[in-house]
């Protein structure tokens, strides 16, 4: 099959899990900048896909305040992130099955100084063509900006045969407004009543979206 296709994956939650490291470094900043956080480990994990300085601003920090807590949480991240961070399960054989029918990206809200190393750790960086983190646009998803951006990066001038693959709305929106298709997936911090809103395509994980797009484009 010619790689008429063109394959976007989300990081967290989509095909790697960082959860403890994330976790672990909100708690830390946190501490260091004296704050009492009343809410749960859920709240924090609600709200992954977003950038951090609103993570931080919806969590309860002022928002004057929020970039010192992002300083914070990434002194404590880049220690621990790859210690800390495991590829899902068939990740990595969805990223290789993905390679043989389409052209793959990666698009994150996760900044690429972090990015890169994680991919390489896991042995999958050389399947993509483009990665698109936080540093590289200006507005994150759920806006268009990052999957046009990797479109661009891609030469890629018609959206028709172009797929995300995300486990939040953040993606699925992101997607519906660059005019792209999406499969939600539900191995990460989406809840499948809340994707379905935007998608008609769910899958339990990375490898049965690839699975599905591959039946749908036969």
């Amino acid at each position: 099959m010619n790689k008429k296709l063109t394959i976007l994956f989300d990081l967290d939650g989509t095909l790697i899990d960082s959860t403890d490291a994330i976790l672990e470094s909100f708690y830390f900043a946190f501490d260091e900048q004296n704050f009492h956080f009343t809410g749960t480990q859920q709240h924090i994990k609600d709200e992954i896909g977003y950038p951090l300085d609103v993570m931080f601003e919806t969590l309860g920090v002022n928002k004057s305040k929020v970039w010192d807590f992002v300083t914070s949480y990434k002194k404590h991240y880049r220690e621990i992130s790859e210690e800390k961070t495991v590829l899902l399960p068939d990740a990595f054989e969805a990223v290789k099955e993905a390679s043989k029918i389409a052209t793959l990206g990666v698009v994150t809200t996760k900044t690429t100084q972090y990015s890169i190393p994680l991919l390489k750790s896991f042995k999958i960086f050389d399947y993509f063509d483009t990665i698109i983190g936080r540093q590289e646009v200006e507005h994150p998803k759920p806006h268009p900006e990052p999957i046009l951006k990797a479109l661009e990066n891609l030469g890629i001038k018609d959206n028709k045969n172009v797929y995300i693959i995300g486990d939040t709305k953040l993606d699925l929106i992101a997607a519906n407004s660059a005019n792209i298709k999406s499969v939600g997936v539900l191995c990460g911090y989406g809840y499948e009543e809340e994707l379905r809103k935007y998608t008609n395509n769910i899958a339990t994980n990375s490898l049965n979206a690839i699975k599905l797009i591959n039946n749908k484009e036969k």
